[in-house]
């Protein structure tokens, strides 16, 4: 079966929710729709994370979409694992990031996330923070991006300008 692995990284605090959301959304029912399988892999480090966790969970019910599964990957164990687990369709931590120390475990797991992506979706507002960066590494790995902040620019154009 043809699987399309999606990241979404997004920063900390969204300024523009109707932006996220009047993009986002149609971006997620076209994928939903278009592809054999999609597999969605997200953090749960702020704001952009959980409504686009939320926005993915609402279009699979409306679409009845039963090609596709969105697991929250984590940088390391959490006390509260068992809510997640009935939340998300599965709960990833990388080995990755459990092996580096505590401060660099969130970009360990950008990065795995990232390298086992076929397409990364991104809300970039700015040059700088772990989403900015985790966007650059994506470009570097040459996968297709999706800054949603940026029209829809690719990952080069959002970095360029």
């Amino acid at each position: 079966m043809d699987i399309l692995t999606v990241s979404l990284f997004g920063n900390r605090e969204i300024t523009d929710l109707r932006r996220v959301s009047t993009r986002l959304k149609p971006l997620i029912e076209e994928l939903m729709r278009g592809e054999m399988y999609v597999s969605f892999l997200i953090g749960r480090n702020g704001e952009f994370d959980e409504y686009a966790a939320s926005i993915i969970k609402k279009t699979k019910s409306e679409c009845g979409a039963e090609n596709c599964e969105i697991s929250l990957v984590l940088p390391y164990s959490v006390a509260d694992v068992d809510y997640y687990e009935r939340y998300y369709d599965s709960v990833i931590i990388p080995d990755k990031s459990c092996s580096v120390h505590v401060k660099a475990a969130i970009t360990a797991r950008n990065r795995w996330m990232i390298d086992r992506s076929d397409m990364v979706i991104f809300y970039v507002e700015r040059t700088g923070g772990g989403a900015y960066d985790a966007m650059k590494y994506a470009k570097c790995r040459n996968k297709r991006c999706i800054n949603l902040y940026d029209d829809g620019k690719s990952g080069e154009d959002a970095l360029d300008g």
